[in-house]
């Protein structure tokens, strides 16, 4: 049994990816490990409160006094926690004024994804100027609440 799971996990891991793709993106990450410095660097990086930074080291603290447990008799191979990277995020660049300026492969991408020009614009950080009048933010508002049904508890409320 332990062979066919080998011989299947050495199949799905070591060939290549058949059911989608690979996009290389620049991106920023920090190096691999965990401790208290890299809590607080990625914190920083996401630009949070001091009280979701506090919050996080202390659940971090929690962390490292737990053990993994025996009770359901796993055979888990021990995770080395300090060789993986706990932040990668895609390069932030400059707005851009025009959809040629956007990076190919990107482009690519989005194409590949069904990713509209007006969200591939979005995305990709290409100013956009947008004109609505309450006349249709008003429809479009109503057309996509007419869709959703509130639910509170176990009784359907009517729209």
């Amino acid at each position: 049994m332990e062979k066919d799971q080998d011989k299947i996990l050495n199949e799905v891991t070591q060939g290549e990816y058949k059911y989608g793709f690979v996009t290389d993106v620049e991106n920023e990450a920090i190096p691999k490990g965990l401790n208290e410095d890299v809590v607080r660097l990625i914190s920083q990086k996401k630009n949070e409160p001091e009280f979701m930074l506090e919050f996080r080291l202390k659940a971090f603290r929690h962390w490292q006094t737990m053990k993994m447990p025996e009770w359901a008799h796993l055979v888990v191979p021990k995770i080395n926690y300090q060789d993986i990277i706990y932040y990668s995020a895609p390069k932030q660049k400059i707005a851009l004024d025009s959809m040629d300026d956007v990076d190919p492969e990107l482009r690519a991408t989005f194409d590949k994804l069904g990713i509209t020009l007006d969200e591939q614009k979005h995305l990709s950080g290409v100013a956009v100027d947008a004109v609505m009048d309450s006349v249709s933010v008003k429809t479009t508002f109503k057309e996509n609440i007419a869709g959703v049904q509130w639910v509170a508890g176990l009784q359907e409320l009517p729209l």
